[in-house]
Parts: C-alpha cells; sequence; structure tokens
C-alpha cells in the first residue's frame, strides 16, 4: 500500500481507469481518505514496539500531514461513533497560535486531513478539539510546560521540538502526563536542529526515526519554491539542516562552528594568485581505509600578508580508493582548476606518493610535506584564518563542514580520521601561513 499512489500514478491510463472502476462505490468515496495509500514512505510510522516516533524532515516535506494522519488513526474508530485506540491527545506546539493554526486549521492539519463524517469540532474557549466518538484533543505551548501539569494522556503530537524555548521543561511535563492506556504513543515532527533535547531523544531505544528532505514531498510544492530555496541554501550545512532534514551537529569546543562556516559562504569569485590541490593520502587502498582528502583552494595574495583571503573551491575526497584512483581524482582537480601545484602529506606514503603521482604526469608540479605536530594543532591557525574572516567557502562543501565542526582542541571526534579537514590545514598552510611566516621572519644584515 506504500506504494499505491506512486503506482496508480505511473501505470498506463488503461490500469489506473480499471483500477478506479473496480472500486464499489463506498470504496471510491474512501479512497481519499486513505492515507497509507498516498503516503510517502517516511510519513508512515515503523512497526515493532516504540514509545515515540520522529519525524525529520527538511522545509515542506510533509511533516504536517504525518502528523494529523498520525492523530486520526489514533483517535478514530471502524465507523464515525466508534471509539479508537486514543481519547485523550495532547497537541503540543511553539505556541497556542502555532498549534491552532498549523496543527489544528492548517492546510495539512488535522480538520483539513478529516473525512466529512469525523471532521472534530473546535472548542477555542477550552482550546480543546472533539470528534464525534467523544475522543478529546488539548492544544497546549511550549511556552507554558506548567499547563501539562496535572492533564493525562494516551497520545501526544508534538511539533517543532527543536525551536521551544523552554523545551526540556516542556517535555518532562508531557512525558509525566503520558500515562493512560496500554501504550501510550507520541509523534514528533520537527526540522532538526543541534539541540540537547532532540538528540537525547534520538538515542533512546523507545525511539524510532523516518527522515525526508524537502524534495521527498516536491509534488505537493511550488517549482518557484524549491528553485529559490536550492538556489540560496544547496550545499550548505543550513540547507542540510532545513532541506535535507539532517541533524548537523557541532561539537563542544570546536575549531569551527555552523554559525561561522554559514559566514563564511561566498557567491562571486575572486581572481585568484594562485590555487593548489592539497591531498591527505590514505595508509592503504582497500574497502575499510579512510578516506583520501583531496581539497582545493584559491588565494588572493597581493599586498599585504594580513590582508591575504583564500576561498575554498572543492572537496574532490575520494572514499576506499587505491592510491591510482585518488591521484587520478587529485590530478582531475587540478586540471578542472587550473592549480599551479599539488601539495600532498607524506608521513605514510611517503616516496610512494610521489611515485603514483608521477606515474599519472611525470611533469606534475608537486611538494611533498610532513606533519610535525597534532592534527589539532596543525588545524589551530587554521581556523584562526576563518575567524579573521580571511577564509570562505563556495557551496557544496557539507562533508568537509562537518569534519571542522568536529575537530577539537582536544582532537578530533568523529568517525574515522578527519581526512578532508588535514587536506584543507595543507592547502591554507601552502597558501597562508607559511608565505606569511617568510615575510614576518626579519632579514640578517652582513657588514
Amino acid at each position: 500500500m506504500k506504494l499505491g499512489a506512486e503506482w496508480l500514478a505511473s501505470a498506463p491510463q488503461a490500469e489506473q481507469e480499471a483500477f478506479l472502476e473496480g472500486l464499489s462505490e463506498h470504496a471510491l468515496c474512501a479512497l481519499p481518505w486513505l492515507f497509507e495509500f498516498w503516503a510517502l514512505p517516511h510519513q508512515l510510522p515503523p512497526g515493532g514496539d516504540w514509545k515515540t516516533w520522529v519525524i525529520l524532515g527538511g522545509r515542506g516535506a510533509g511533516k504536517t500531514r504525518a502528523g494529523s494522519e498520525w492523530v486520526r488513526t489514533q483517535v478514530e474508530g471502524g465507523r464515525p461513533e466508534e471509539p479508537g485506540r486514543s481519547r485523550r491527545v495532547a497537541l503540543v506546539g511553539e505556541t497556542f497560535d502555532q498549534v491552532r493554526d498549523v496543527m489544528v486549521f492548517g492546510d495539512s492539519g488535522i480538520i483539513a486531513c478529516s473525512p466529512p463524517d469525523r471532521v472534530p469540532e473546535w472548542h477555542s474557549g477550552k482550546r480543546q478539539l472533539e470528534w464525534p466518538n467523544g475522543a478529546i484533543a488539548q492544544a497546549f505551548s511550549a511556552h507554558e510546560p506548567e499547563a501539562l501539569r496535572g492533564p493525562q494522556f494516551d497520545a501526544a503530537w508534538v511539533d517543532e521540538l527543536a525551536k521551544w524555548k523552554k523545551a526540556d521543561e516542556t517535555w518532562s511535563m508531557l512525558q509525566f502526563g503520558l500515562r493512560l492506556g496500554d501504550n501510550p504513543r507520541q509523534c514528533v515532527t520537527t526540522t532538526p536542529r543541534d539541540v540537547q533535547i532532540l538528540k537525547e531523544l534520538l538515542k533512546r531505544d523507545s525511539t524510532v526515526t523516518t527522515a525526508a528532505p524537502t524534495e521527498a514531498n516536491r509534488a505537493n510544492l511550488a517549482d518557484s519554491f524549491l528553485e529559490e530555496v536550492r538556489a540560496r541554501y544547496d550545499g550548505t550545512r543550513l540547507g542540510r539542516q532545513e532541506l535535507d532534514g539532517v541533524l548537523v551537529e557541532d561539537t563542544e569546543g570546536a575549531l569551527w562552528t555552523s554559525r561561522g562556516v554559514e559566514a563564511a559562504r561566498v557567491d562571486v569569485l575572486p581572481e585568484f594568485d594562485r590555487v593548489v590541490v592539497a591531498v591527505d593520502p590514505p595508509v592503504t587502498g582497500n574497502k575499510g581505509s579512510d578516506e583520501c582528502g583531496i581539497v582545493v583552494v584559491g588565494a588572493v595574495t597581493k599586498g599585504d600578508p594580513k590582508d591575504w583571503e583564500a576561498v575554498v573551491l572543492e572537496d574532490a575526497s575520494v572514499s576506499a580508493a587505491s592510491p591510482l584512483q585518488w591521484a587520478h581524482a587529485a590530478v582531475a582537480a587540478m586540471d578542472r582548476h587550473a592549480a599551479d601545484r599539488l601539495v600532498a602529506e607524506v608521513n605514510q606514503g611517503g616516496d610512494l606518493v610521489k611515485t603514483v603521482l608521477n606515474q599519472i604526469d611525470p611533469m606534475l608540479p608537486y611538494k611533498a610535506v610532513r606533519a610535525r605536530h597534532g592534527k589539532s594543532a596543525r588545524a589551530e591557525p587554521v581556523a584562526a584564518l576563518y575567524e579573521q574572516g580571511r577564509v570562505k567557502h563556495v557551496r557544496g562543501l557539507g562533508a568537509l563542514e562537518d569534519q571542522m565542526c568536529r575537530m577539537t582542541t582536544r582532537g578530533y571526534e568523529g568517525r574515522g580520521s578527519p581526512d578532508r579537514v588535514d587536506a584543507l590545514v595543507w592547502a591554507m598552510t601552502e597558501l597562508l601561513l607559511d608565505p606569511a611566516a617568510q615575510f614576518r621572519r626579519p632579514t640578517i644584515r652582513t657588514l
């Protein structure tokens, strides 16, 4: 059934007509209200024994519709007057207005999604929805967590949890009240944000998750909306959060933050004096090896060194590549950007790195570099360049930026090795740090 509407839309006209003609009059009338037939996969709850279903989605991904339809499955019975699984539901949003205008009366809200014979009635004075079978949903604002002290429920729909200013207090009060029935459950619909309450919730064994980007629901969105938001946010960490529905986390004590990286975004490129490709080769070239970090950076190096600037142009890193594969990828990046030098760390590979590169191009302008300090110590001066506003990023560097935001003074706190960050550091060292150091060294005069 999950692919019912997808099949129907793509089937030949003769099959569509045969399917619809085969339905009884009652079935045909009910079809628009059978959400399981029309739903996208992320809009349907997973099976199994869970307490909390979290729907992570980009803007316009269909989260509100999924929440509304889930409430319907909880309160509706087989017939309009028959009871469903739940009779007391909490509807909790950031404000009362948002609960009313989005969750209840919105275009994808509960009332709009309900069949004509099951539409609940809104009692504004009580802030309640009441169904024909007697089930009641009570509206609550996350700004007033104490209002949840006392009432009890057998189901709850929580909207935009990651935006709540009093998230911890409100969530705790809701959990105390979610105590009716044999298996009280809650549905959380939210665009992900790097907030503790959401991260803790996602880690719990009793939580299940579905996720989808904005594009998943493109059939129900204006083309102009998609074009605009993609043009503005595609390839950025903010875009990964707001459009792709990905939880983009910052690590405590990180050398870079999401906000800082977003502030470094640039759309118009200057004329570069130099462009380099930096490579951090993996120790091995098999399926379980680290990535090969390959980063392209251009720099403007005229005038006073303190005014020099750089732009990260591409993250061309490759995964599980053999030495010849990553070497081809690095040389191809040089060709794309007309780079004047390839810089490669040789702590692990030694002469092998140069040998492999020379197999592709014996005349390749190449410089070997060796790490004499730890990764964090090497990265700190580069992070300082970002703080000074001297480094910019083009769009499409999400994987690199994720690694950057997990690099701390204590070391790298992500999975694997920060190969992309290492390559970035070598590029910045070659273009800005080492040349600037040459300018600062005093000249020794001889008599």
